[in-house]
């Protein structure tokens, strides 16, 4: 569905989403997989796996960090792609009218204040209020 309005905020474009099933039950997959990893880094900081408690302390600090890094990675990865089929599938693509602004808008009040005022002149305590503030007293 398109529009012709050309006002700002007129929907320009607006698909609706294709919602498959498939994509829905992946989610619930992922979703259950992120449960269980989330589980497991949950028990393993618990448990002080990477606290290095026991005997040789070195390799298993060293191996134990890794593998909660691991762990770690693979639960922000698998939040990832439930963002990302939840994203494509589930929500509309929607383009909107946006205003377009020139460069000068931003800092000058009009078109012809771009080249600044003059330093000195009649009140220059004025004039430098205005160089540095150019909002004051519009």
């Amino acid at each position: 569905m398109s529009s012709t309005g050309s006002n700002y905020g007129d929907i320009h474009r607006y698909e609706q989403p294709r919602e498959s099933t498939a994509a829905a039950l992946g989610i619930v997959l992922l979703t259950i997989i992120e449960v269980v990893f989330v589980g497991l880094f949950t028990y393993g900081i618990l448990a002080g796996w990477a606290s290095g408690v026991g005997p040789s302390l070195t390799p298993r600090i060293i191996n134990a960090n890794m593998f909660m890094g691991g762990v770690l990675t693979v639960i922000f990865v698998d939040l990832a792609f439930i963002m990302l089929l939840y994203r494509k599938e589930f929500l509309p693509d929607v383009m909107i009218v946006k205003k377009r602004r020139r460069k000068w808008e931003d800092l000058y009040i009009r078109e012809e204040d771009v080249d600044g005022e003059s330093f000195g002149g009649d009140d220059p305590i004025e004039s430098i209020k205005r160089a540095v503030y150019p909002y004051y007293k519009k």
